[in-house]
């Protein structure tokens, strides 16, 4: 088998993180096809030694335990290739056909790695050269759009131009690993999926923390918001996978079948709701890992006077069978107190307490997804006590839990999330992609927040950088009568 990947955007920010090094694990790994070309695609003038270079330079930073030998290095850089393209000029497109007419690639995926803004045109372009063959697969990056509107306008030209089982619409928390065994855990083992209902759970929390700032980001971020760059997505997509019903079997459409009717179980947002269940916070300047940040609006290439959201905390609710009146609240942002993107289910307590047991959620099961990557059951249990206090006092019980450490069990150099996701556009399998519709679904859903935001002098709240938000987000999950994780 021989493939061409087109990456456009080849020179910018996902590309130097992401998928260069993703693309260099899986050439170690021996995944990629013998006869592969990886063709960047930028405005910038360089050659193919060129690009090779800037690219060794990126790889030099990652990981030691992934960073490339000379040699291997080496190897890797004989299928890097570059071509300067202006996206808006047809004449540079008919010179890229040109050059994948020469090696007749039994598959070509062209990887659309630039501002959603470019989509449109770019697909129509490469219509227009005759490079959307049946054997062409495009990847298209998130946020895909800014609203419902923008979002079918995208979808609907990609349509127009390829059929639906060529368009890849990634969203890399897809491809995590703890996502995947998310899956496995509901699906594949009988322990759990009896327990996995509103009888027994009273509430689902989705934290995914980061401890930076927007860094090089900030012109893209604060036309972005942190509603629009994680909760539409990344947040959305993870609660499908923890409320979906078994799907009849592991195909691609049978799996998004059930995502898509969560999605349509989402309870509607009234005015109302947003003002009592959504919390939108900027950071100010703060403390982070010892050192002194900087606020918000005083980074690089963001207004001054700036109302984007760095931070949001949402209850949602899906009005179905299995999940009336249970909880699933969202908490995403910036510059928070650690890095950390975990799920915690809590379950409910006993009926009866016939043991002394301690305060708070004591049975919950939590998914770490990043930077641990495992599974923890918490549990109580039967310790030691004070002999005099057994004979008058029912049992005390403690707290215990299992630790499932996933890098400690099947080693650290498992597929990464691009990589796995990179490897499936290449194989055609679209099980970890999201849908148009899908897609459409959850802007319906954002969209009533981001229309009474604009409506609401008051903006987001301030929180000093290094905390876990705003006070607000507490006293939301408070009036339930719960806790974030970490405070409880």
């Amino acid at each position: 088998m021989s493939l061409d990947l087109v990456l456009f955007g080849g020179t910018g920010d996902l590309a130097w993180r992401k998928l260069m090094p993703a693309l260099f694990q899986a050439f170690r790994h021996g995944s990629l096809p013998d006869n592969t070309r990886i063709i960047g695609v930028a405005r910038d003038d360089l050659s193919d030694q060129q690009y090779r270079a800037l690219m060794r330079g990126r790889l030099d930073q990652v990981d030691l335990a992934k960073r490339p030998s000379p040699q291997e290095f080496d190897r890797f850089a004989a299928l890097l290739h570059f071509l300067r393209m202006d996206l808006s000029k047809p004449d540079d497109f008919r010179r890229l056909a040109g050059m994948l007419r020469q090696q007749q690639a039994d598959s070509v995926v062209m990887y659309l790695a630039t501002a959603p803004s470019l989509f449109t045109a770019a697909c129509e372009q490469l219509a227009a050269a005759g490079l959307n063959t049946p054997n062409t697969r495009v990847v298209l990056e998130k946020p895909l759009g800014s609203d419902l509107a923008s979002n079918r306008a995208i979808n609907e030209t990609v349509r127009k131009v390829l059929r639906e089982n060529q368009i890849f619409r990634i969203d890399h928390y897809l491809g995590k690993p703890s996502v995947q065994n998310l899956f496995a855990l509901r699906f594949g083992n009988a322990l759990f999926e009896p327990l996995w209902r509103r009888e027994t759970i009273a509430n689902i929390q989705i934290t995914i923390a980061e401890d930076f700032g927007v860094e090089k980001r900030g012109a893209f971020y604060d036309n972005t918001g942190a509603l629009r760059d994680m909760v539409q997505n990344h947040a959305l997509q993870l609660v499908c996978a923890l409320a979906m019903e078994p799907p009849i079997n592991a195909h691609a459409d049978a799996i998004r079948d059930e995502k898509l009717k969560v999605l349509r179980s989402l309870k509607p947002w009234t005015g109302e709701d947003i003002g009592q269940h959504v919390v939108r916070g900027q950071y100010a300047a703060g403390i982070v890992g010892g050192e002194a940040v900087p606020g918000y609006r005083d980074e690089a290439g963001v207004n001054p006077q700036s109302t984007t959201e760095t931070f949001v905390a949402l209850r949602a609710e899906i009005a179905n069978w299995r999940w009336a009146g249970v909880p699933f609240y969202i908490r995403t942002g910036k510059r928070l107190a650690a890095r950390d993107a975990r799920i915690v289910i809590n379950f409910r307590p006993a009926p009866h307490a016939i043991f002394r047991s301690p305060n708070g959620d004591a049975n919950r099961l939590v998914i770490h997804l990043q930077p641990k990557d495992g599974l923890e059951l918490h549990l109580l249990a039967q310790g030691q006590e004070n002999r005099q206090q057994a004979k008058t006092l029912a049992p005390a019980l403690t707290p215990v839990h299992l630790d499932l450490d996933f890098d400690k069990r099947f080693g650290s150099e498992r597929v990464g999330a691009y990589e796995r996701l990179l490897l499936d556009v290449i194989d055609g399998r679209l099980n970890l992609f999201v849908r148009s519709d899908e897609q459409e679904e959850a802007w319906r859903w954002v969209e009533p927040v981001m229309d009474h935001w604009r409506q609401d002098p008051s903006g987001p709240r301030p929180y000093a950088a290094g905390t876990w938000g705003p006070s607000a987000a507490s006293a939301m999950i408070a009036r339930d009568g719960h806790c974030w994780s970490e405070e409880c």
